[in-house]
């Protein structure tokens, strides 16, 4: 069963459990997938769908963080369920210490050496590490890696 399926599944469960936020959020993510397949005429795959995830929980952290700093708490627990419900189609993420040593070995490969080379790293990492990590966690590793 691909992503795509599961989520369709979780879709019609929401539906008889009526879970509306639940729901609403995950008709989203349909909907989000949907649009991308239909503006780049592509069946999408798991690893583009995670990439969808992704995208759609960044914007709900920075909408949370915009939130919490106008006091709209109402608006923060909105978003935080929405993350909850979209972090559920994630694959297990690293640990910062299986981050630094991925980094370290794209480093090594790539014979990358200070900071002129983060764009280098960066484009490798992304390629090996996509929905396996944050991204910014990601960053911020390769930043520590070729500062040394």
């Amino acid at each position: 069963m691909t992503l795509k399926d599961r989520i369709t599944e979780d879709m019609k469960s929401a539906m008889r459990a009526r879970e509306a936020d639940r729901l609403s959020t995950i008709r989203m993510l349909l909907a989000a997938c949907k649009q991308r397949e239909v503006d780049e005429r592509i069946v999408l795959d798991d690893a583009a769908v995670i990439g969808i995830v992704d995208k759609l929980i960044k914007q709900r952290k920075d909408s949370i963080a915009a939130f919490t700093q106008a006091g709209r708490t109402d608006l923060v627990d909105k978003e935080s369920a929405e993350v909850k419900v979209l972090e559920a189609y994630l694959p297990q993420r690293l640990s910062a210490d299986e981050i630094a040593a991925a980094i370290g070995t794209i480093v090594q490969d790539l014979g990358a050496s200070g900071p002129g080379d983060m764009g280098k790293v960066m484009g490798a990492a992304k390629t090996r590490l996509a929905g396996k990590a944050d991204m910014a966690l990601v960053s911020a590793a390769v930043k520590q890696a070729l500062a040394r």
